[in-house]
């Protein structure tokens, strides 16, 4: 997702089980020229973590040299992006308007295919179709299996629906049915719990689920759909203690690796998203977005995430026992 899939955020989920993250969507055009904004963004995940790169455009020249760039720097992974419902995307005749020239998405598919070498998957992520009235999912799907797409991820709304409405489950279950089981089939839309990924993996048949929006905030989603997978309990919603060690951590990530120019605004969708549902959260955001410099920043976002904390009875009585026990400790010395 632009603006948010950037290397703090994925570094975070991947340390809550994520099984592979992605790069914000990049224009192939962009990274060919050589566009510093765009080439600062295909980020090597950490630690050598699996990680891909997803490019967006028509030209098959293009797709294939930025593909090979996204190679260069470490990709395991090559997605298309055949889905992005943005005007200015689909205005370029990118993204899902794609999905009106099936003919066009499989050249782009060969193109890249064929430069990028065969242990690199190349995948594609579409949506149900441009409309309601042309809902070409499963045909669309073969015919990039066709040209040489090693997985497919469906977004279950149209173009014209954007993120309005409710993804439709059924898409994804025709695009699995279509395809041939070797080829995985990844949901994607609307999930934000559990039970909503239950729901897309049962109703679906698909092999796993691509989740976006619904991690913004909430990385800790991750770690109860891993405890899940491995028959555990579910560790539940995190604890105020939890939830500023992450800010903390995704802070120091941010200070770490966003550049200069892009910290600011960082920080402010950090207040905006781990606020979310807590005491005083939109009081926060208001004062975050007010704010111009990253050091005024810093100070109201620990303020905050620390004076949850503070309110919390369990942690109070913690606090207040480790006090007691250094003081002492202090005392015997």
């Amino acid at each position: 997702m632009a603006a948010v899939t950037d290397l703090p955020f994925r570094t975070i989920c991947e340390e809550m089980g994520v099984g592979l993250t992605v790069t914000e969507f990049l224009s192939a055009a962009a990274i060919t020229r050589g566009a510093e904004k765009t080439l600062e963004k295909m980020t090597p995940s950490l630690n050598g973590r699996p990680f891909g790169v997803q490019i967006f455009g028509r030209l098959e020249e293009e797709m294939a040299l930025a593909a090979q760039a996204a190679v260069a720097v470490g990709a395991h992974l090559i997605d298309i992006n055949m889905g992005c419902p943005a005007k200015k995307v689909v205005a370029g005749e990118c993204g899902s308007a794609l999905m009106r020239e099936p003919a066009l998405a499989q050249k782009l598919v060969r193109a890249v295919r064929e430069l990028v070498p065969r242990r690199i998957p190349v995948t594609v992520k579409h949506r149900a179709g441009w409309d309601e009235r042309h809902l070409n999912a499963p045909e669309f799907a073969c015919a990039l299996v066709e040209a040489g797409a090693a997985m497919i991820t469906v977004h279950g709304r149209t173009r014209t629906q954007g993120f309005s409405g409710r993804a439709s489950l059924d898409v994804i279950r025709r695009v699995r049915a279509a395809l041939p089981s070797t080829v995985p089939v990844i949901g994607n839309g609307d999930v934000q719990t559990v039970v909503d990924y239950d729901r897309m993996r049962s109703q679906t048949g698909c092999d796993g689920v691509m989740i976006g929006r619904g991690a913004m905030g909430n990385p800790w989603l991750f770690r109860s759909i891993r405890a899940r997978e491995r028959g555990l309990a579910d560790p539940g919603p995190p604890t105020v203690e939890e939830r500023l060690r992450v800010v903390r951590r995704h802070v120091e990530l941010v200070l770490a690796h966003a550049p200069e120019k892009r910290r600011v605004s960082e920080l402010r969708k950090l207040c905006a998203w781990y606020s979310r549902g807590q005491r005083g959260g939109s009081e926060l955001r208001v004062r975050a977005f007010e704010l111009k410099d990253v050091d005024s920043l810093l100070m109201l976002a620990r303020n905050y995430f620390e004076s949850l904390c503070a309110v919390d009875p369990i942690l109070t009585t913690r606090a207040a026992n480790a006090q007691s026990s250094s003081e002492l400790t202090q005392a015997r010395a």
